[in-house]
């Protein structure tokens, strides 16, 4: 187990499906301080700005931690967001260490499905299976992900 993933304990749905890059649901304060004393540098957030939360971005630039956020609601999702999440975890994997989060790791399962069979060449039971992991529940999002993942392959 990373450091990383370490300093994600008791987040929900915590994993590291990809080196440096730790998804899960809401953290809490002292997760951001766990995560930044484990080498975390950029926060990932992709719920909408009228959720509620523990805290805003200025507690995660407090924290030291670079904050991006891609707001993704639960449903329907449009090309221009996947598009924006793939791109996102491009740019940081291998590049920077992440925590991804949503709500419960429902949406950042959904969205990283597509950068699974895109980017990382897994088949679709496997990237299924490891976005089900990661926290997927939505039969509806999980099938717009794979739709836009046969508009992409074409």
């Amino acid at each position: 187990m990373s450091q990383l993933l370490e300093a994600a304990a008791g987040v929900a749905n915590a994993c590291e499906p990809i080196p440096g890059v730790v998804t899960g649901g809401q953290p809490t304060l002292a997760h951001l301080a766990a995560l930044k004393r484990a080498g975390c540098e950029v926060i990932l957030d992709i719920r909408e700005p009228m959720e509620p939360q523990p805290f805003r971005a200025a507690a995660v630039a407090a924290a030291g931690l670079e904050y991006i956020n891609i707001p993704v609601s639960h449903g329907p999702l449009d090309d221009a967001t996947f598009d924006r999440v793939r791109r996102t975890v491009r740019e940081l994997a291998g590049h920077k260490r992440c925590f991804f989060y949503c709500a419960s790791g429902n949406r950042v399962g959904v969205t990283l499905l597509p950068y699974l069979m895109l980017d990382q060449g897994m088949s679709e039971d496997d990237a299924v299976t490891e976005a089900m992991r990661i926290g997927m529940r939505n039969a509806g999002l999980m099938q717009e992900a794979l739709e836009y993942v046969r508009r992409q392959a074409l």
